[in-house]
């Protein structure tokens, strides 16, 4: 599931120029998607993720929590029981990052992950199932992020002036490590997002220096062709398969 996450987060073009920038993103939003797995040659609809943002204040500072769950279909638990959050605090109009953590069960195996960025800094802490804790510091980008905030980002881009066959590159931070990412805009189509209709949508391609995700334009996302930028439907391709992220519903926005 965390490869799911990836995919959702290796989105977001580092780009310093604010022109590109068109809106920025509000409390009170939810998403709701409906995760599909290909079992046998078949979408199966397996899993719900849930993505919200609400304004978390501070006695020091306001800040925009982003939060992502993901979690089986409770008629697949037994077969394979997920329980996935992960978090992001960030400025509200930058979303620069200030604390990530990640929390993930995944039939039975745990991880937990605390990253607070200072600067161009990043100190870390993380606790596996039967292991001691670690703590790591290291340095990243002026423009890297967690892979919450990221993703969030991306819809703050101005597509409309983008070229077909466009690339750009960006940099995340991933279990406690920089890693690469490509982004290539590939025109638009129309696609069902869910409550909302047909949109029309930017379709983009996703494309990562790291073995989670597979194949030359097999990994896509669909974001409204509107100030929004809502997602609306994201396939991927990874080592055991292949699967689908589809909006259900979108509110607050």
């Amino acid at each position: 599931m965390k490869k799911i996450v990836l995919l959702l987060t290796a989105i977001i073009v580092s780009c310093t120029s604010t022109s590109l920038y068109s809106q920025t993103i509000k409390s009170g939003e939810k998403f709701v998607f409906a995760g599909s797995y290909n079992m046998s040659g078949l979408l199966t609809h397996l899993a719900q993720v849930t993505m919200t943002t609400e304004n978390l204040a501070t006695s020091k500072n306001t800040y925009l929590h982003l939060s992502c769950e993901l979690a089986t279909f409770s008629k697949w638990d037994s077969f394979f029981k997920i329980r996935d959050i992960y978090e992001s605090y960030v400025n509200p109009t930058t979303l620069k990052p200030s604390l990530y953590k990640r929390s993930i069960d995944e039939g039975g195996w745990t991880k937990m992950e605390k990253y607070a960025f200072k600067g161009n800094t990043v100190s870390s802490k993380s606790k596996r199932k039967n292991r001691p804790e670690t703590q790591k510091t290291f340095s990243i980008g002026g423009s890297t992020q967690d892979v919450i905030s990221m993703f969030y980002k991306v819809r703050t881009l101005d597509f409309s002036h983008y070229k077909e066959g466009q690339t750009l590159s960006l940099m995340i931070v991933f279990d406690e490590k920089e890693v690469p990412v490509t982004l290539k805009y590939m025109g638009k189509e129309t696609i069902n997002a869910g409550n909302l209709g047909k949109k029309e949508c930017y379709k983009i391609s996703i494309g990562a220096k790291t073995d989670a995700l597979r194949g030359k334009d097999k990994n896509l996302i669909w974001l409204t062709a509107d100030a929004q930028k809502i997602p609306a439907l994201l396939k991927f391709s990874i080592p055991v398969g292949t699967g689908q992220l589809v909006l259900t519903s979108a509110s607050g926005i």
